[in-house]
């Protein structure tokens, strides 16, 4: 799959991509919890689209790696496509 092709709704993303910037780490509150948030932006020749990581996915990858998604998903967030893992998705820098 190709960035350009990914629309809200769309599940079973595998796709293989590159990091080209990682935004601060943050921490939010949820559910009682405290968790750790980080958007990086995806690009491939297709376009880009923000990759949002959680807790220890964060810490697995940088700016300039070429990453492996699969099993990934996109959601819409303040009006903008956006991939997440959720629960059953996998990364892996290749």
């Amino acid at each position: 799959m190709k960035i350009g092709e990914l629309k809200p709704g769309t599940g079973s993303v595998t796709l293989e991509a590159t990091i080209s910037k990682m935004d601060e780490t943050r921490e939010i509150q949820k559910y009682g919890r405290t968790l750790r948030v980080a958007n990086a932006t995806l690009e491939d020749d297709s376009g880009s689209i923000t990759l949002v990581l959680w807790n220890e996915a964060i810490d697995k990858v940088k700016e300039g790696d070429k990453i492996k998604i699969e099993n990934g998903y996109v959601n819409e967030w303040q009006g903008k496509a956006q991939l997440t893992l959720g629960k059953f998705g996998k990364m892996e820098v290749i």
